[in-house]
């Protein structure tokens, strides 16, 4: 008899499901999610789909599958280096495959990997037919040449990453007991097979699941919604404090400096975003950091107002939000009041120290904004003087890259720069990836360091962007009208080491754990992951706002009662201030913490799509990504008989039952002579 070793983590006990199965406990699906025109991702039939294993290490092992093996439907543990479109494509097109199991590639595919669109956001950014078309659709720079579409496919079969080396040691060692083919025949029964379930409720594309789970919402006393829309909040906070309530004064300028804090990747919550999201998010947060430290700042002419935009991967949804709220006078700023814009971008893998200023060609050649561009990037090159960052124009016949700024520029020919480390193509081999992960930005730490010491270790990563924020906040600081020296700008790169250890490697550490409210401290998993979801906020929006309260905020002196309940107290400020009583740190050997609250102009402001706002499911202007509801998923391991063995078993089975049946009816039927009551001897009968 075949005994399998359990799989790290899973259910011990003695029922018959736990002797048959083996429970893959560490796996992250692949989901269906949905557009207005598309339905892409995967999903499993209604029962979950099963196969026979089959290891596919390199190209020639799919002959097996898709033409030589006799046990069809196979479900296949594919290798990480060879999950491309290529080999997705040749699996897509055979009724041969019922499922798939991802190996993650150790390490990093040397060719780059990146199931994202060669053009992304393609068609909701600020390029068109109308508006700068030979830029449109990426026709003048492919910002993506290694992209490869594949999260934008459909699958009709379900398809999971194995995040546990252990657990795919496990399958393999299975396969290798069982279903290793024998001089080219085929193996013996019992063989090692495999079943996934992810079935997804929403079908064909947002505009036909939004439609049928508003139906439902309107007639059913339960109803059964079938997708949600993706849609989180917007992370913002101002430099001098304003009304978040009331309106900003029409003649009062405004500096924006943004960044997207989510990413993506092909699978369900697999999103570490190193490059792509968290590098700039926190050179963002470091740069912020260093200008409240100013001593002038209360003085300078201009505000400066610092956003983190959720749900960006998915056609601008945190952006657009913004700008449509700022259109319809629901925001505290207008439109009017931007003075101008700068936007970090990927900027962890810089060649030479270069960081690549894109400007749009197209409002530059309207006169007064050629001259304050000009003038921003003028300031913004002075700024460099002296710090190992060279800043370089990427050039008139460039247009921008995928950007928050360029939703603002659909509304109005704002001065703007999108500051990257890349002057054409991205530096990034795997965007939107499971690979964009602390390694891909060159963070290492030595060997043998504690959790707290790695914490607080300084990577040369950290000094690297560290550097970049505070070219950024001198910048800003001038631009907003500071006349001062700005050698004492700078950013710490303890900060910034503290906020990648983090944002990327251990949501759980104690810096994370001192400085967020006591009833959210559930929200520190262990492994960072920014997708923007459908439940909000998610973790990394939560944290965003605490970190950016922690660096720009003031410790009050207010007792807990009072921190909760601001308006009660005269001299708050309510509507300028935000007020948080925090966890605060462990004291010294001991358990407790000791909270305090915190006063900062950190605001959260909804990062859902106007499309569903105005119900336009159909909207060519907005995004309109949903995500499918499912009832469960999980992946399990167990051995199969031959079909003649199920058949014979059956076929046993049912004549065991007619036998029974045929015997209970002639007990039945003599019941009265098998079971009469014998008459008593010492009765006489007359």
């Amino acid at each position: 008899p075949f005994e399998m070793r359990r799989a790290p983590g899973s259910c011990q006990g003695n029922s018959v499901e736990r002797k048959i199965y083996i429970p893959l406990n560490k796996t992250a699906p692949c989901v269906r999610l949905l557009n207005a025109t598309h339905q892409i991702g995967c999903q499993s039939s209604i029962s979950g789909d099963t196969g026979v294993i089959h290891v596919v290490e390199k190209e020639e092992d799919l002959n097996w599958v898709l033409v030589d093996g006799p046990h069809p439907p196979y479900m296949i543990l594919l290798d990480g280096n060879l999950f491309n479109r290529r080999v997705m494509l040749q699996l897509k097109g055979t009724s041969r495959v019922s499922g798939l199991a991802v190996a993650v590639s150790k390490p990093s595919p040397p060719q780059g990997f990146s199931p994202g669109l060669k053009c992304p956001n393609d068609g909701f950014g600020v390029y068109s037919k109308d508006y700068g078309p030979q830029f449109a659709h990426c026709n003048k720079t492919v910002w993506n040449p290694v992209g490869s579409g594949l999260s934008y496919e459909d699958f009709d079969f379900p398809i999971f990453l194995l995040e546990d080396a252990n657990e795919t040691q496990v399958i393999k060692q299975c396969y290798q007991d069982h279903n290793v083919p024998r001089d080219g025949s085929g193996p013996e029964y019992p063989l090692c097979a495999m079943q996934l379930f992810s079935h997804m409720h929403a079908v064909t594309s947002t505009v036909t699941c939004m439609r049928r789970s508003s139906l439902q919402s309107t007639f059913s006393i339960n109803p059964e919604v079938v997708c949600d829309p993706l849609l989180d909040y917007n992370v913002w906070s101002t430099l001098q404090p304003i009304n978040s309530s009331g309106k900003v004064d029409p003649k009062k300028e405004v500096i924006i400096v943004a960044t997207r804090i989510d990413s993506h990747s092909f699978f369900w919550n697999i999103a570490p975003g190193a490059e792509s999201a968290v590098s700039s998010f926190v050179t963002h947060l470091a740069a912020a950091e260093a200008l409240h430290k100013a001593s002038d700042v209360h003085l300078l002419q201009r505000n400066i107002m610092f956003t983190f935009f959720q749900g960006e991967t998915f056609d601008y949804i945190g952006s657009s939000r913004m700008v449509y709220d700022m259109e319809k006078d629901k925001f505290p700023l207008r439109l009017d009041n931007i003075h101008s814009f700068v936007e970090l971008n990927q900027v962890a893998l810089r060649n030479d120290s270069i960081l690549w200023m894109h400007t749009d060609p197209v409002s530059r050649m309207n006169e007064s904004v050629e001259v304050q561009v000009r003038n921003l990037l003028d300031i913004l090159s002075n700024s460099s003087m002296g710090a190992n960052v060279t800043l370089q124009e990427a050039g008139y016949s460039q247009p921008l890259p995928p950007s928050s700024f360029q939703r603002f520029l659909r509304a109005r020919h704002i001065p703007g720069v999108v500051l990257t480390d890349h002057k054409t193509a991205f530096q990034n081999r795997y965007y939107q990836s499971m690979y964009d992960t602390p390694e891909n930005i060159r963070m290492q730490y030595p060997e043998g360091l504690s959790p707290e010491e790695t914490l607080e270790y300084v990577t040369d990563t950290a000094k690297s962007l560290a550097e970049v924020a505070t070219v950024v906040a001198r910048a800003l600081y001038r631009l907003a009208g500071g006349a001062n020296n700005t050698s004492a700008i700078q950013a710490d790169p303890k900060t910034v080491s503290r906020m990648l250890y983090g944002f990327l490697i251990k949501m759980n550490n104690s810096w994370f754990q001192s400085i967020i409210k006591p009833d959210i401290k559930a929200i520190l998993g262990d492994v960072p992951q920014h997708y923007v979801a459908v439940s909000s906020p998610v973790n990394t929006t939560y944290l965003v706002q605490y970190v950016l309260a922690n660096l720009t905020g003031t410790v009050v002196n207010l007792t807990k009662e009072e921190c909760l309940n601001p308006e009660k107290t005269p001299s708050s400020e309510k509507e300028l201030y935000e007020y948080a009583w925090v966890q605060g740190s462990l004291e010294p050997n001991s358990t407790s913490r000791v909270p305090y609250c915190v006063r900062s102009t950190v605001h959260l402001s909804k990062a859902l799509s106007p499309a569903f706002e105005l119900r336009q499911w159909g909207s060519t202007e907005y995004s309109t990504w949903t995500e499918s509801r499912w009832k469960e998923i999980h992946a399990r391991i167990f051995l199969v008989a031959s079909k003649e063995l199920e058949i014979i078993t059956l076929v046993v089975g049912i004549a065991i039952l007619i036998f029974s049946l045929i015997a209970t009816y002639f007990i039945n039927a003599k019941a009265d002579v098998l079971f009469s009551i014998p008459r008593d001897p010492g009765a006489v009968a007359y």
